[in-house]
């Protein structure tokens, strides 16, 4: 995707940014699944770039945790493993209750923010753009975590947002009616944000997590 300059004119990404975006966006929509060996010239032939910024790229999504590098054989990327869904299920619960109930005294403010979040969910699934629809779930839950104003939590949970992305498109490719039952717990909690009870707002947040966990854990 093109970005502006600081003079406003529109430049292109470098070859090192192409290869990046090509093969995250692989390994996100298991184009790539989790487990399989990739190549620096399978890359740098599908991106038309070098092999020298398929490096850089390969390096950068090594630091991200997406791949594991092997000299002379090429990145593998990472599957999911059980330890790893419990770990991001974990941190998730203690980041996003913690989160939940700091914004309760001024969840007025939030209230339209999320309901456009659902509804890009529902324009989503509508469209059958699974990809949107992960998105527009996490922008949902990230939506409260900032709004908690704790930045070091908030920049915890943006560095769960990839593999998070990774579970999610997983468990809704291969649990049939993932994809309604997330809609409809988002539109559980809209419901409880409304309500005069923390306590019914807390539960719905809790109980969203842990049928996401349960589902992921059935898949491995």
């Amino acid at each position: 995707m093109p970005h502006p300059s600081p003079s406003g004119r529109t430049t292109a990404p470098s070859a090192a940014e192409r290869a990046y975006q090509y093969l995250k966006r692989a390994i996100l929509e298991q184009i790539h699944p989790g487990g399989s060996l990739v190549s620096e010239g399978e890359i740098a032939e599908a991106t038309g770039v070098s092999r020298t910024p398929v490096r850089e790229a390969l390096l950068r999504l090594e630091a991200e945790g997406l791949v594991r590098l092997y000299p002379k054989r090429g990145a593998l990327i990472r599957p999911v493993s059980a330890r790893e869904i419990t770990d991001v299920i974990e941190a998730r619960r203690l980041v996003e209750l913690h989160a939940a109930e700091q914004i309760w005294p001024r969840r007025e403010s939030l209230r339209t923010d999320l309901a456009a979040r659902l509804a890009e969910m529902q324009e989503a699934y509508a469209a059958g753009d699974l990809r949107a629809l992960i998105e527009a779930d996490r922008a949902f839950h990230a939506t409260v975590v900032d709004a908690a104003g704790n930045e070091i939590l908030a920049e915890l949970y943006q560095r769960l947002r990839d593999r998070q992305l990774l579970m999610g498109i997983t468990s809704f490719r291969l649990s049939p009616g993932s994809a309604e039952r997330a809609i409809a717990e988002h539109a559980d909690q809209l419901a409880a944000l409304d309500s005069d009870d923390p306590r019914r707002w807390l539960a719905a947040v809790a109980a969203h997590i842990d049928k996401v966990a349960d589902v992921l854990r059935t898949l491995r």
